[in-house]
């Protein structure tokens, strides 16, 4: 490493770039973001106007060719780039971060994972809605016995947006690893294994409902446990109304919970990590209760803690200098895969695929 300071160049510019990760990177103390790199004109201009001591490249081999001077790489460029970036940058001998999903199966991950293992270098996934206020107070409410034994966890990530936006993530082209399956379906799981182990059942229905669409817009995945708790996920560009976005059912209580972490928003508005940072209002507040109707006010509102995204960056940078463990790790993350790996063939079956 070089110092207290660890410099970080980052691949992709598009909405995960410029919204998530160079604002995370910027306010995380010990870390600075070097380099940007991105073929398309208009965002690099955008990149210099947001961080005017950056550096621009326009390919990925600029930072390799670099790698004494950078500490760290970032790759949020789309899907199908992940693993041959990742790959390229530890056999630089940089630490990577990797944003979600790592790869298009759980082979690659698990290869990756290999890799940066054999090379000594860190391995991590941008896994940043572990990090949302819903999820961290629902963490906090298993953690103290509020709910009991959990039953049943329903999440559920849905959006209003009946015409497709269109690029690669709506692409029908198996090799984008476009749908929402893999995006929002990445995030759903992800928490939901965190929350309760292991999957040992999965069954899944996908569809494609919006006229034009290419690739699932409309996912249900089912999760057996094996601790025995059931999780049921939707994601979904095509929800006319919004389901909660948790509904967690124990044997002392339930938990339901509206609305999404504020953070992407404030991201997206140009805000920037500070005082009051991922703070929602009380009456976003879930509510904690047994036999009522928490939309009708039944049950107690439970404040909400505050989302912290930069956490995750913070952690990255304890775990590169010695100093704590890598947030996410890519077995993790190929944990996940195996889910939504499982949950495709089960979708495309019609069956449930046991792990």
């Amino acid at each position: 490493m070089t110092g207290t300071t660890l410099r970080v160049g980052l691949i992709g510019y598009g909405l995960a770039g410029s919204v998530f990760h160079a604002p995370l990177i910027a306010a995380t103390e010990g870390l600075a973001l070097d380099t940007v790199v991105t073929s398309n004109p208009e965002r690099q201009e955008q990149a210099r106007a947001g961080f005017p001591y950056v550096r621009v490249a326009t390919a990925p081999d600029e930072l390799f060719d670099r790698a004494d001077e950078l500490d760290l790489i970032v790759i949020a460029s789309p899907n199908k780039t992940h693993v041959p970036l990742a790959t390229a940058a530890l056999k630089a001998g940089l630490p990577v971060i990797v944003d979600k999903p790592v790869a298009g199966t759980a082979a690659e991950a698990r290869d990756l994972a290999a890799l940066a293992e054999e090379r000594g270098l860190l391995l991590s996934v941008f896994q940043n809605r572990r990090w949302d206020n819903d999820f961290l107070t629902l963490r906090r409410l298993l953690d103290e016995g509020e709910l009991g034994d959990a039953w049943r966890f329903e999440s559920r990530f849905e959006r209003w947006r009946p015409r497709p936006k269109g690029g690669w993530r709506e692409s029908g082209d198996p090799e984008e690893i476009g749908g929402l399956l893999y995006d929002l379906g990445s995030h759903v799981v992800d928490q939901a294994l965190v929350l309760f182990g292991p999957a040992a059942q999965v069954y899944a229905e996908t569809d494609v409902r919006r006229p034009g669409a290419e690739a699932d817009d409309d996912t249900f995945i089912a999760l057996t446990h094996a601790s025995g708790v059931r999780s049921h996920l939707h994601v979904s560009a095509t929800a006319a109304q919004l389901g909660p976005r948790f509904r967690v059912l124990g044997s002392r209580a339930g938990y339901v919970k509206y609305g999404l972490d504020p953070q992407e928003a404030a991201l997206r508005e140009g805000r920037r990590p500070g005082a009051g940072w991922g703070v929602e209002p009380e009456s976003l507040w879930g509510r904690v209760g047994a036999g009522e109707s928490p939309v009708t006010g039944g049950g107690r509102p439970v404040p909400t803690l505050a989302g912290d995204y930069p956490a995750y960056y913070a952690a990255v940078a304890e775990a590169l200098t010695g100093a704590g463990p890598n947030p996410v790790t890519a077995l993790e993350a190929a944990a996940a895969l195996d889910v939504l790996e499982a949950a495709r063939r089960s979708a495309r079956d019609g069956v449930a695929v046991a792990l």
